[in-house]
């Protein structure tokens, strides 16, 4: 199956974005500092969302000695009207982007995403095994997503350039605790469509996936039903898998109870499978 559409130039992408980046929402990275500086982690937000919700994530990893690249997605953590004219091949771009910059500078890399972010995770770990060493999705989507608006998401990128959040299926702030990830309200047809339009494919790929993966849920998501992370781990049995119950959090669960818990699981891993043999 084939790939994403190639992505926007980098001189037009730039030029694409009318708005300020929202305070709070600027990407964010660390160089890594002792023993753990050789193990490099790209962070990505979701869709719709950006770097508010993962931050502080890429933070604690950083504390822990790991080199670390918070990420913003194109289109992201501005004004809604900035996602009109990106696709998934833009965001895809960005993740590989992160990835390339820190094989580049020698490390081991580790990809790590919150909701969309994981199935972008995914898709460029398929694609790039010799330079990704393990991936962790946090409450990923996998599966085509079910409802009348999912099915008619084709038909109604004509009609419709944006829809509210909620009759997306997104929740805004869909947080245990309570907090503020300052999503969008809205969110592009287009934009949206173009995500969900690569999930069999992404699925499909999966196959030849060999890398580790660390499988993050939160059973009480109300934005991507957990399904989709419990089917991520039985399409990888059998290969290095291994599954993370957060069971006090939400969709957000980089901002919620089990943060702790998260970061915990996510140094370990990292240090596992960040070994140069």
């Amino acid at each position: 199956m084939r790939g994403p559409a190639a992505p926007i130039p980098l001189m037009l992408r730039a030029m694409s974005e009318r708005f300020e980046v929202m305070p709070g929402a600027e990407p964010w990275s660390s160089p890594g500092s002792g023993s753990r500086s050789g193990i490099g982690i790209v962070v990505s937000h979701g869709f719709s969302g950006n770097p508010t919700a993962t931050r502080s994530l890429g933070e604690a990893l950083a504390t822990r000695g790991f080199a670390v690249e918070v990420i913003r997605l194109p289109g992201h953590g501005t004004h809604w009207r900035d996602m009109l004219s990106v696709r998934y091949a833009d965001w895809r771009w960005e993740m590989d982007r992160a990835l390339g910059d820190l094989v580049r500078r020698g490390k081991r890399a580790i990809l790590v995403g919150l909701s969309m972010g994981g199935t972008i995770a995914l898709d460029v770990a398929c694609a790039r095994p010799d330079q990704v060493a393990g991936v962790v999705p946090i409450n990923c989507t996998i599966l085509t997503r079910e409802g009348f608006l999912a099915r008619a998401a084709p038909v109604l990128e004509h009609v419709l350039p944006v829809v509210p959040a909620g009759a997306a299926g997104l929740i805004k702030n869909d947080i245990a605790k309570g907090g503020e990830e300052h999503a969008y309200e809205v969110v592009a047809t287009k934009a949206g469509n173009s995500f969900l339009k690569q999930l069999p494919r992404i699925r499909a790929g999966l196959e030849t996936l060999r890398v580790p993966v660390l499988v993050a849920y939160s059973p009480q998501d109300h934005s991507v039903p957990a399904e989709n992370s419990r089917a991520l781990s039985k399409m990888l049995e059998g290969r290095d898998v291994k599954e993370l119950v957060l069971p006090r959090s939400y969709h957000v669960a980089t901002l919620d109870h089990d943060f702790d818990l998260l970061v915990d699981e996510i140094a370990e891993f990292a240090d596992r499978v960040g070994r140069v043999s």
